[in-house]
């Protein structure tokens, strides 16, 4: 008598896709496990107080000293000669950085769906690196979205004169939702995780940080202390999300004083052998 072997089918693309996205979203809620996340967040504290305090003094010095100065040297709003100004600057758009990022976890999710084994295992290691930098932007723009409305800052010249004191609380519209630039956050946030994860780019990440944040001013977008401040929340909201992977062992490791390192990652060459695998007939 023939003796018959049950094998379970493997599971249809649709259901491996959903599997996929069920583990990226269950490993960013789980609790939180590293046994040095204790000193982890004492470092993060002792950091972000340092950091924000020393923003703050910057702030109001330049509230006080530079801004009616600066805002009064620039090109007047709108001048034909400023475009390259005003393409360049989109680049640090949090619409667009945003749904860059989110355009490639999806793809990434896409093609991860349909490999096994190690190929799999690669591209979610790259997927979870994308989803710290996702979350970093998002989280400090959503801060910097309740600060704008609170703080309600005029831009410069709305009322009609360079007023830095121009402050207008809970106002909730685009003339005064200054104070901190939405462009500076975003591109300090994205500069800071992309760091974070691959320090060899932190001079070109950082270089590009500044010049979002130069163009900001040259458009009369914003005072300098607002870009300050938004740089201040871009980076520190980056470090918070930063420690919220690591007490996960998402990507990065807590070292015994606390500071936290990214784990190697997936490397150039073998992403290229899965992505000749992944469109191989």
């Amino acid at each position: 008598m023939p003796v018959t072997t049950d094998i379970a089918p493997r599971p249809g693309y649709p259901a491996q896709l959903l599997a996929v996205a069920g583990r990226a979203l269950a490993q960013l809620v789980r609790s939180p496990s590293h046994s040095r996340r204790a000193e982890a967040a004492r470092k993060l504290a002792r950091h972000s107080l340092w950091l924000s305090a020393a923003g703050a003094a910057a702030i109001i010095a330049l509230m006080l000293v530079f801004d009616r100065t600066e805002i009064q040297l620039m090109p007047a709003r709108g001048a034909p000669g400023l475009w390259p100004i005003r393409i360049l600057t989109d680049f640090g758009k949090d619409e667009y950085v945003l749904s860059a990022l989110g355009i490639v976890l999806v793809a990434l999710a896409l093609v991860a769906a349909g490999l096994h084994g190690t190929r799999r295992a690669l591209l979610l290691g790259l997927g979870t690196r994308l989803q710290f930098m996702f979350l970093s932007v998002a989280f400090a723009v959503f801060v910097a979205e309740i600060l704008k409305f609170i703080i309600g800052r005029g831009r410069p010249f709305v009322g009609g004169d360079a007023n830095p004191f121009n402050f207008v609380p809970f106002q909730g519209t685009p003339a005064y939702a200054s104070l901190p630039s939405g462009h500076a956050v975003t591109a300090f946030a994205l500069a800071f995780a992309v760091s974070a994860l691959w320090p060899r780019l932190r001079v070109f990440m950082f270089t590009y940080a500044i010049v979002i944040l130069l163009t900001r001013l040259v458009l009369l977008a914003h005072h300098p202390s607002d870009v300050v401040a938004g740089a201040l929340v871009g980076m520190v909201g980056a470090m918070a999300v930063r420690y919220w992977f690591a007490a996960r062992r998402l990507g990065f490791a807590i070292h015994a004083d606390g500071s936290i390192l990214a784990l190697p990652g997936p490397v150039g060459g073998r992403l290229k052998r899965v992505a000749r695998g992944a469109s191989a007939p």
